[in-house]
């Protein structure tokens, strides 16, 4: 096996940590490796709401092309923001364990002010993210709430809530939690369904690179691997990007793997869920069979198409 790989990863502090959390897992199964550093698209426009940007796979295809021009040979990347088809001449080659796939509320305040505004349908908070999939979540929870755009990375972000007169934003647990960030003023949202793979570290490789592949192969979970799989398939038949209003969870529960799944309007206005599960053994279409269920759904089906259509 090579003794040396090149690992890529973004620039920002959760990316690094990403990284070099692979690396040292390597490490402790005798690969040697180093880092290298590249700046994506993503990374560079940070003003710019995400579902502006046609932002599928913005975070990853720099990475992508460092790997197919032979100048790394692992990319690691948050697997919520990889495109469920990949480029040509790219495999996933593992899928680390899972770590919190849910959302959290990092809010200003009293805790307990919080949450009784949070229980005031009459509430008019203003609430800060980028993300289209927890704008229409939120909004269909709290339509009378107001949703600011928030760019730029964790801390960054972290910063913006502090200095712009919003009531809180939403992020990723993981994402804080990995770096040691995440603050004490926050709350898991329960009832958000998360982005498909959220939570997970994924690495890609060249599909003709044995060596790396094999390597990368030794730190793959195989729970992670199904669950993201089941994800991954209902976003991809559904044909939405990373930056969609669909949402999709898939978990162990005793001998059966327990699918959800929603698409929400932009808006908020209309969501519309799907509920799957199989026994263990038959994982293998259910994330497909969630999406062509609800695509049965006249109203859920318009919906997909605008989004498929959206400009």
């Amino acid at each position: 096996m090579k003794r040396h790989l090149k690992i890529g990863t973004r620039e920002s502090e959760l990316a690094v940590w990403q990284a070099s959390h692979v690396q040292k897992l390597l490490k402790e199964i005798g690969v040697d490796s180093e880092l290298i550093f590249i700046k994506s698209e993503g990374d560079i426009d940070t003003k710019t709401p995400l579902y502006e940007l046609g932002v599928q796979g913005i975070f990853t295809k720099t990475l992508d092309a460092a790997l197919l021009n032979n100048r790394i040979d692992m990319a690691v990347h948050s697997m919520k923001d990889v495109p469920t088809q990949p480029a040509t001449g790219i495999k996933l080659a593992a899928v680390l364990k899972r770590a919190s796939y849910k959302d959290i509320l990092v809010f200003k305040g009293k805790r307990k002010d919080i949450e009784s505004a949070l229980n005031d349908e009459h509430s008019t908070f203003r609430i800060a993210t980028s993300s289209i999939r927890r704008k229409a979540q939120w909004l269909h929870r709290y339509p009378n709430h107001q949703i600011e755009n928030l760019r730029g990375n964790v801390n960054t972000r972290l910063r913006k809530i502090d200095e712009n007169n919003w009531n809180g934003a939403i992020f990723a647990a993981a994402g804080l939690e990995r770096i040691h960030l995440r603050p004490e003023n926050s709350i898991d949202l329960d009832w958000m369904l998360p982005a498909p793979a959220q939570g997970a570290i994924t690495i890609s490789c060249r599909e003709n690179d044995d060596i790396s592949l094999s390597a990368a192969s030794l730190l793959n979970d195989e729970a992670t691997k199904i669950c993201t799989k089941i994800e991954r398939d209902f976003l991809r038949t559904l044909l939405g990007g990373c930056s969609t209003p669909i949402s999709a969870l898939a978990v162990f529960e005793n001998n059966k793997i327990v699918f959800k799944g929603n698409v929400c309007g932009v808006d908020g206005k209309e969501t519309f869920d799907i509920y799957n599960e199989a026994d263990v053994e038959n994982y293998n279409d259910l994330g497909v069979n969630a999406a062509e269920k609800l695509l049965q759904n006249k109203e859920a089906k318009k919906i997909i198409y605008d989004i498929r259509n959206a400009k």
